[in-house]
């Protein structure tokens, strides 16, 4: 890409001269004579450096250096300044510019800083660009994950997303029900019809039939104009049915004969109004019990089933949760919120929760750490406290390379050793003698290791855990 450079100067001497200097094959270079006109052009199309005099007309420098930070703008500024201005390129620094110049401008130094400032940009582009081709490996929409959970999901979306049939998407309350109906319907470029969403435990029974297929003037009490349903409203899209196994047993017969005959009438209208929308239904509940115990007609529940999409709770893609993290605190970013990062240690105990709120109670976690936490970075004891590791830690071969080698060689020997010595005890039932000989080590060596990665031999000793399993009860 091009590198573009935006001169800003009230003075259209002072920038023709800047930008036949900095003029040169592989550069664009636009000059702005106020505040006002240069934020247009950055707001109109990127621009990789901004060079700005501070004493501008309408719109400060300074105002527009913030606003270039409010508005997170991925650009580099240097500010130009003369002798008695210089604590205010000082301040200006500290809200994010690069560096500064003096005037008169010594050419020679223009074009170092320049040239520098150029590669910084470049790098961080080049950053900020694999980051978010990361971040599209790792998601389908707005679907997240990169465990083989979720990879079977996204393939089973891709695969029905251009059909019309009927899908049933199953799993916990906060894991992600509305996101796959969304990843269907919008992957699905043919569709010319939008998505509506119902949530059918929040819907009065009596209000039922009308939000879905609704209603003729004079119809009932109170209903003084014809009204169109969802159904109606979904023609050429899609119709998402939340919480589908709340919906009473009157309404399950006629949503039956809607999916049926693709046909139905308002409330209070006698004339057929064909459907041309797919429905998508969702539930946290089990629907075959539902069927069994009376509650949930058999022939609906086939009906919906036609191809089913069941959604992991986080325990059980745990892998997830970093990527999770990221995309939450970018998230938060965009809101307003402070920037912030996560410590190794912190996400090291998110990944090993059990998140029995799935990934709505992550996200909330993480809300609450960014807005609690006095620094830049999330620590593990910004965390609320309920968030207690569950499992080991996982063996991973990520890590800091910044770290020394010693250092990060010794860490996963303790976790590779310790997770080791666990299995094996395990194995043996805390059988310090059957342990060394699987280890091919002496008692005294594996009693050290135990000792010192604070590993309890009686933890893995059947009668132990009885008895310790007794005395909880008692």
């Amino acid at each position: 890409m091009d590198r573009r450079i935006l001169v800003v100067d009230d003075s259209e001497l002072i920038g023709q001269q800047l930008s036949q200097l900095l003029a040169m094959p592989g550069r664009e270079v636009t000059v702005a004579l106020d505040g006002t006109a240069a934020l247009e052009h950055l707001v109109d199309r990127p621009y990789s450096l901004v060079l700005t005099d501070l004493r501008l007309p309408g719109i400060s420098g300074m105002d527009l250096i913030r606003e270039i930070r409010d508005r997170d703008l991925p650009v580099t500024i240097i500010v130009l300044t003369g002798h008695p201005s210089v604590e205010a390129a000082v301040e200006a620094m500290k809200l994010g510019a690069y560096d500064f110049l003096q005037k008169p401008i010594d050419t020679l130094r223009l074009e170092l800083l320049v040239n520098q400032a150029l590669e910084d940009r470049q790098l961080l582009d080049q950053v900020a660009d694999l980051r978010n081709r990361l971040r599209k490996r790792d998601a389908y929409h707005n679907l997240l994950g990169r465990s083989r959970r979720m990879m079977d999901v996204f393939a089973r979306v891709e695969r029905v997303a251009t059909s019309d049939c009927t899908v049933l998407v199953t799993g916990e309350t906060g894991t992600g029900k509305e996101l796959v109906a969304q990843a269907i319907h919008y992957s699905d470029v043919t569709r010319t019809g939008k998505l509506e969403a119902v949530n059918c435990a929040a819907l009065p029974e009596h209000l039922m039939e009308s939000e879905l297929f609704g209603h003729e003037r004079g119809a009932f009490t109170g209903a003084d104009r014809q009204r169109k349903g969802r159904f109606e409203m979904a023609q050429g899209g899609t119709l998402f049915l939340d919480e589908i196994a709340e919906l009473p047993l009157p309404m399950q017969a006629k949503l039956l004969r809607v999916l049926q005959e693709r046909a139905f009438e308002r409330v209070g209208g006698n004339e057929p109004i064909r459907t041309e929308c797919r429905v998508i239904a969702a539930t946290n509940a089990n629907l075959v019990e539902a069927v069994a115990e009376g509650r949930f007609r058999e022939d609906l529940f086939y009906r919906l089933n036609v191809v089913s999409i069941d959604l992991p709770p986080l325990r059980e893609r745990l892998d997830d949760v970093p990527v999770l993290v990221d995309h939450f605190l970018q998230k938060l970013a965009e809101r307003g919120l402070p920037t912030r990062t996560i410590a190794r240690d912190a996400l090291s105990r998110l990944a090993r929760y059990d998140w029995p709120g799935n990934v709505r109670e992550l996200e909330h976690v993480i809300e609450q750490a960014l807005v609690t936490s006095p620094g830049q970075v999330i620590a593990a004891e910004n965390l609320p406290s309920h968030i207690v590791p569950r499992h080991e830690e996982p063996f991973s071969l990520d890590f800091d390379h910044s770290r020394p080698l010693q250092e990060l060689t010794e860490e996963f020997t303790h976790r590779i050793e310790r997770a080791y010595l666990s299995r094996v005890l395990e194995t043996h039932r805390g059988r310090i003698d059957r342990c060394a000989s699987h280890c091919g080590l002496s008692r005294r060596s594996i009693s050290e290791k135990l000792r010192r990665y604070q590993i309890d031999k009686s933890d893995f000793k059947p009668h132990d855990r009885a008895g310790r399993k007794r005395l909880a009860i008692g």
